[in-house]
């Protein structure tokens, strides 16, 4: 497994296995510097969303590469309010204009808004066929609410992502993924630190001279699973690319999974709180 290892989505697009996340990174030139270390680090793939605010900032990073466009794997995501107010295109072409980009790879439904989502999956059906998203999904999407998409559509999200991580690695919604073709995405796969000091992930450390952060990821990435930590700190960005240098034993990968605590790390808006039950 090398660094530019991709995973081929149900599309028959690729998306990288390693991202950058940022949100949160909303400072003076905070997230084109992260965009520029990312991209010298070997980064390909950048994660944002309407929601963080600072999408216009992930445009100026862009054009500040040289890297060719093609080469980047840039994903973006609706948010609730445009949902509920069916402004689903509109919003669209607001946030391809903030990044700059006569398109973007990946668009994903940020949260499944009860009584909005399945026709905002409609809405981005069209924008991929019109060609300006190439690839579309979900993200927060619960085994439930990806069946009612399929009640109501044939195209099968590309992508599901989620929050994952050896504390909360979700195996139901895993298992359902894997069958119906649809590729998980790691958000928070450092669990907001919350497993950094791990016995048993320093111990697995102390073996391969990584830290836990770098295990942890490795622990995803060795399942298939892209992960986009989220990190505006050079040092870090570089430190979490280094994962594909080493495996895993099996006994690892289960000891790891075993951590399980079904613990959420991430925040939930206040507007899903009702709705949104794991």
């Amino acid at each position: 497994m090398s660094f530019n290892e991709k995973i081929i989505l149900n599309d028959g697009r690729q998306m990288p296995l390693l991202g950058l996340g940022v949100y949160k990174a909303v400072g003076e030139n905070e997230v084109e510097q992260a965009i520029a270390d990312a991209a010298d680090a070997g980064y390909r793939l950048i994660d944002t969303a309407s929601v963080y605010k600072n999408e216009d900032g992930v445009g100026r990073g862009i054009k500040a590469l040289t890297i060719p466009r093609e080469e980047l794997f840039v994903t973006t995501k609706i948010w609730n309010t445009a949902q509920r107010i069916g402004d689903v295109e509109d919003t669209f072409n607001r946030s391809l204009e903030r990044l700059g980009l006569d398109y973007v790879d990946l668009y994903l439904i940020h949260w499944p808004v009860p009584g909005c989502y399945t026709d905002t999956w409609k809405a981005l059906e069209k924008l991929q066929t019109q060609g300006r998203v190439k690839s579309i999904g979900v993200s927060n999407f619960h085994i439930h609410d990806l069946e009612m998409l399929k009640k109501v559509s044939d195209v099968v999200p590309a992508v599901n992502q989620v929050e994952f991580h050896p504390l909360f690695n979700q195996p139901e919604l895993l298992s359902y993924c894997r069958e119906n073709n649809i590729a998980v995405q790691a958000y928070a796969p450092l669990a907001r630190g919350a497993y950094l000091h791990s016995q048993l992930l320093l111990e697995i450390g102390r073996k391969y001279q990584k830290t836990t952060a770098q295990i942890g990821l490795r622990w995803a990435v060795q399942q298939g699973i892209s992960v986009i930590p989220k990190s505006v700190h050079k040092e870090r960005i570089r430190e979490n690319a280094e994962i594909f240098d080493f495996s895993l034993t099996r006994e690892e990968m289960d000891a790891i999974t075993a951590m399980d605590a079904h613990q959420r790390t991430a925040g939930i808006p206040e507007d899903m709180i009702p709705y949104y039950k794991d």
